[in-house]
C-alpha cells in the first residue's frame, strides 16, 4: 500500500515510517525539514514532502493516489481556539480529504491524555475527561473522526455514508532512540537529566511511585501497521506496554552501566503494593500484541549514558528533540 505519513520523522513516527517498508509498504513523508535526516531523501520507498500540517493544499495534493494515511504529527497553541485550530481542524480536514481522494483507511494519533487522569484499570471505553487543552484537542478529533459516518445533505438531513476506515491509536509514554541518523528522541529530557547525573556523580532523587507502562516507538510502530493492514473500522487502541516500570527501575538500569558511580541514589518513597494500571489487553486480544518494554528501555538508558559521557567529555551530539 501507499501511506501518506505525518510526523514521520519524529518520536513515533520515524520507527512506523521503518516498520511500513519493511512489511513492503510506500511512504509518502511529511517533513518541515527533508534535509534534517538526510537518509530519507534516499530511502528506497520514500517520498519526503516538504510542508507541515497547517499548510492544507501541501497535504490534500500529498495524500491523492494514497491507499492509507497514518496521522501522527502533532499540532500545538497556546490557546483553545489556537489548540482547536491547529490539530482538530486539520484532522478534520485531512480525513475529510482522504475520503474524497478515496483513500481506504485513517489512522489517527490521538493520546491517553484524552481520558484524563489515570482510573485504575481504564481501557478503550473509559469516559473521556481530559485535564487540560492538549486532551482536548485529543479528545476533540477523536470524536470527530468517529462521528465521520456521512455527511449531511441539509439540516438534519443525513447524506452520502463515507467509506474511510477510521482508527485510533492512544500511546502513553512513548520513548525512542533515532531510527536513522538525524533521527529524533522523545521530548521529555528525563532520562538524559539522569544519566548526566550519574556520569558527573551527582545525587540523584526519584520516585517508586512515579511511572508508567513505557512503551517504545519501535514496538508502538507494530500496533499501527498491523492496525492499518486490518479491515477494522471505528476502533480505538491503547499503545502502552503491560507493566508499571517507575523512575527508581528506571535509575537502577543506569546504574547497572555505571558501577564506578559515586553518587547516591535518594529514593522519597516506597513502591505502591497496587499501581494503578491502564489496561492494555485489546491489543493483544485483536493483534496478539503485548510488550514488557526492559529491553527497549535498557537500550535507552544506555544510549542516553553514551550521550551524557560524550558530552561530559566535551563532544557535540546532535540535537535529537524535535519538537513543534
Amino acid at each position: 500500500m501507499k501511506v501518506f505519513l505525518t510526523g514521520g520523522t519524529g518520536n513515533i513516527g520515524q520507527y512506523v515510517t521503518r516498520a511500513l517498508l519493511e512489511n513492503g509498504h510506500s511512504v509518502k513523508l511529511l517533513t518541515r525539514t527533508p534535509e534534517r535526516i538526510p537518509a530519507y531523501l534516499t530511502m528506497p520507498g520514500v517520498t519526503p514532502i516538504k510542508g507541515d500540517i497547517l499548510q492544507l493544499d501541501v497535504l490534500q495534493e500529498a495524500l491523492q493516489g494514497c491507499d492509507a494515511v497514518v496521522h501522527i504529527a502533532l499540532g500545538w497553541g497556546n490557546t483553545p481556539v489556537e489548540m482547536l485550530d491547529h490539530d482538530t481542524r486539520v484532522t478534520a480536514f485531512l480525513a475529510q480529504a482522504a475520503e474524497e481522494a478515496g483513500v481506504a483507511n485513517f489512522i489517527y494519533t490521538s493520546s491517553t491524555a484524552a481520558m484524563g487522569s489515570l482510573r485504575d484499570g481504564m481501557d478503550e471505553t473509559a469516559l473521556l475527561i481530559p485535564g487540560d487543552l492538549y486532551g482536548s484537542t485529543k479528545a476533540s478529533a477523536e470524536m470527530y473522526l468517529l462521528g465521520f459516518r456521512q455527511y449531511y445533505r441539509g439540516q438534519g438531513l443525513y447524506g452520502d455514508k463515507v467509506k474511510l476506515r477510521r482508527n485510533i491509536i492512544r500511546p502513553g509514554y512513548t520513548f525512542s532512540n533515532p531510527a536513522v541518523e538525524g533521527g529524533s528522541s522523545q521530548s521529555d529530557t528525563r532520562f538524559k537529566e539522569m544519566t548526566d547525573a550519574i556520569v558527573r556523580n551527582r545525587d540523584i532523587t526519584v520516585s517508586k511511585r512515579d511511572g508508567t507502562q513505557f512503551l517504545s516507538a519501535r514496538q508502538i510502530a507494530k500496533l499501527y501497521v498491523r492496525l492499518m493492514e486490518s479491515d477494522l473500522n471505528e476502533e480505538i487502541f491503547l499503545g502502552l506496554g503491560e507493566k508499571f516500570v517507575s523512575w527508581y527501575d528506571i535509575a537502577m538500569m543506569a546504574l547497572e552501566l555505571a558501577p564506578d558511580y559515586k553518587g547516591s541514589v535518594h529514593c522519597i518513597d516506597e513502591a505502591a503494593s497496587h499501581p494503578a494500571l491502564y489496561n492494555v489487553s485489546k491489543m493483544k486480544r485483536i493483534f496478539n500484541l503485548s510488550f514488557a518494554g526492559d529491553e527497549d528501555l535498557r537500550a535507552h538508558v544506555q544510549w542516553n549514558m553514551e550521550r551524557s559521557q560524550r558530552e561530559m567529555e566535551g563532544k557535540a551530539n546532535d540535537n535529537v528533540y524535535h519538537v513543534w
